[in-house]
């Protein structure tokens, strides 16, 4: 598990590699942050995608700034599909592609904010599979996610900031022929899949309106989803025939 810097149009995007155990080569996956940063959760989401086999990458979006400083303009390119913020996500994916140790089949997978990229991601570029966490929906989505590899999704019912968002995602992948797995469990808020430690300011926030952490048993059940989608799609096709 190291730091890494990934060419980025003549400057660096700073990211966080974790490499499995033994030999590879192995199946490749963007992890994309919640809007708090590269925190040590996040770097802790992609130790435990290395732990079952796939080597990870975490880029650091805000390029090592405060995320009080940029997640404006990271959630305006998440609400307008456009933006630097995409080019360092197709950069993450093409300099996994590029290692001898990555099989070239990759996933991408986001929390909050990242599952929102993620969502845009899997149609944009040449994902073979997309985990989208409590992630924002793109408006005309059954359009936007034309041709997007196989999403598997998770929310929370009493998530108040993304009411009924499982059921407009299940309908637009639906209308948009793609693969998905999309559930909302009853009981639980925001971020029931990892341990993010809020920053104080927020704390209201999170507890009021996002009922953070609420339905954190059904973590266990959240990651089985995904560890079995990403099992499932980002096989190598070669070595399975």
């Amino acid at each position: 598990m190291t730091d890494i810097s990934i060419p980025l149009g003549g400057r660096e995007l700073p990211g966080y590699l974790a490499v499995p155990e033994g030999e590879g080569p192995w199946p490749g996956v963007v992890v994309l942050f919640e809007a708090f940063g590269a925190t040590a959760d996040m770097r802790a989401q992609a130790d435990r995608l290395a732990s079952h086999g796939y080597l990870a990458v975490l880029p650091d979006l805000y390029h090592g700034a405060p995320w009080l400083r940029c997640v404006r303009a990271a959630m305006r390119d998440l609400m307008t599909r456009r933006g630097a913020t995409y080019d360092s996500i197709e950069a993450a994916r093409r300099w996994l592609v590029g290692r001898d140790d990555c099989t070239g089949r990759t996933g991408v997978i986001g929390f909050c904010m990242g599952g929102g990229f993620a969502l845009v991601a899997a149609a944009r570029y040449d994902f073979q599979a997309a985990a989208a966490n409590y992630g924002i929906p793109p408006r005309d989505a059954a359009r936007t996610l034309a041709g997007a590899c196989p999403v598997v999704a998770s929310y929370g019912a009493d998530d108040l900031m993304l009411p009924g968002a499982a059921a407009r995602l299940e309908r637009a992948l639906t209308r948009a022929g793609v693969p998905h797995d999309v559930k909302e469990y009853p009981r639980t808020g925001h971020g029931f899949l990892t341990d993010t430690d809020v920053p104080a300011p927020m704390v209201p926030l999170t507890k009021v309106v996002l009922r953070q952490g609420r339905g954190r048993e059904n973590a266990e059940d959240g990651w089985r989803r995904i560890l079995g989608f990403f099992a499932e799609h980002l096989a190598d096709k070669e070595s399975t025939t």
